[in-house]
C-alpha cells in the first residue's frame, strides 16, 4: 500500500505494530461457525465484489485482529488507527460482502465489551468501578451504509452506531434510525457542506451516549474524486474529521474502511495528521 511509505517519510516518530490474526473464539463474537468455515474454504467468489482470494481467510483474521489490537490500544491511552484490508463494516454474521469478509469494527466494540480491565502494558485507565468498559460508540462516515455493522450492533444497548452515507447508493440501506442505530443518509452529489454538517452531528450525537471508547470506521471513499461513489467531500474535510477527534477526551481508534481514488494516502495522512495535532 502506497501509504505506508508516505506516512513513515512524514511521519517518523509514529509506532508501528505488526497485526495479529483474529481468533475463532473471537470471530464467533459476531460470526457463526459456518461463516468462519466458508471463508476458511472459500472456493468461489462471494459474490461479484468480494472475490475468494487466496489466503483470504489469513488476510481478513488479520484485519479483524488489527481492529481488535487498534481498540485496546485506545484503551490503553493511545491513538490508533488500522491501517488494514480488506475492510469490515458490511460483512454480515453469515455473509461476506461489499470487499468484506469479517465484521471488524463490530468486533472491536464487542472485543473491548468483553476483555478484562488489564492489557499489556498493564492496568488501564478505570472507565468504571469495575475498570471495565460498558459503552462504545461506532463513527462510520465511510461514503457506504455500514449495514453489517448496524446488523451486528442492533439493540444492543452498549454500543451506539451512527451511519454517514450516500443514498442513493449502495447497498441501498440506512434510510432510517431506530434503537441505538443512527443513519444520516446524504443524497449524491450533496454540497459539502451538507455532508459535514451530518457527520459533525452524528459524532454529538454519539457522545451524548457518553460512550467510554470510540470506534471510527475511517473511509475515505466519500471525497470527490472516488471512482465508486458521487460525493463531494474535499482532502480538507477529513482533514476536519480528524481535527473533531483530536479534540475528543475519550479513547479513540480508527479502523480504514474505504476509498479508492488515487489520492487515497494523502486523504488518510491529511485525517491522521489532524487528528495527531
Amino acid at each position: 500500500m502506497r501509504t505506508v511509505p508516505l506516512l513513515e517519510s512524514r511521519h517518523g516518530n509514529w509506532q508501528w505494530r505488526q497485526p495479529r490474526a483474529a481468533s475463532d473464539q473471537e470471530l464467533l463474537r459476531a460470526h457463526s461457525r459456518d461463516h468462519l468455515a466458508r471463508i476458511a474454504n472459500a472456493g468461489q467468489d462471494f459474490d461479484l465484489d468480494t472475490p475468494a482470494h487466496s489466503n483470504i481467510d489469513f488476510y481478513a483474521r488479520q484485519s479483524a485482529g488489527a481492529a481488535m489490537e487498534a481498540a485496546r490500544a485506545a484503551i490503553d491511552g493511545k491513538r490508533a488507527f488500522s491501517l488494514m484490508r480488506p475492510p469490515g463494516h458490511h460483512a454480515m454474521r453469515d455473509r461476506a460482502m461489499g470487499f468484506c469478509y469479517f465484521s471488524n469494527i463490530a468486533l472491536a466494540a464487542l472485543d473491548a465489551l468483553t476483555i478484562a480491565g488489564v492489557g499489556d502494558a498493564g492496568p488501564r485507565p478505570a472507565t468504571t468501578a469495575t475498570g471495565r468498559i460498558e459503552r462504545v460508540a461506532i463513527w462510520d462516515f465511510d461514503a457506504h451504509h455500514g449495514n453489517g455493522t448496524e446488523a451486528l450492533v442492533a439493540r444492543n444497548e452498549k454500543i451506539m452506531f451512527a451511519s454517514i452515507h450516500q443514498y442513493p447508493g449502495w447497498p441501498g440501506t440506512g434510510t432510517k434510525s431506530f434503537a441505538n442505530i443512527l443513519n444520516f443518509p446524504v443524497a449524491p452529489y450533496s454540497p459539502r457542506s451538507k455532508h459535514v454538517h451530518y457527520a459533525e452531528q452524528a459524532l454529538e450525537k454519539l457522545l451524548e451516549f457518553k460512550p467510554q471508547l470510540l470506534l471510527v470506521s475511517a473511509g475515505f471513499d466519500a471525497y470527490k474524486n472516488d471512482p465508486i461513489t458521487q460525493m463531494t467531500l474535499e482532502r480538507e474535510d477529513f482533514t476536519t474529521f480528524g481535527k473533531w477527534l483530536a479534540d475528543v477526551k475519550i479513547p479513540t481508534a480508527a479502523i480504514l474502511e474505504g476509498g479508492y481514488s488515487d489520492e487515497l494516502p494523502q486523504l488518510i495522512e491529511a485525517f491522521l495528521n489532524a487528528w495527531d495535532s
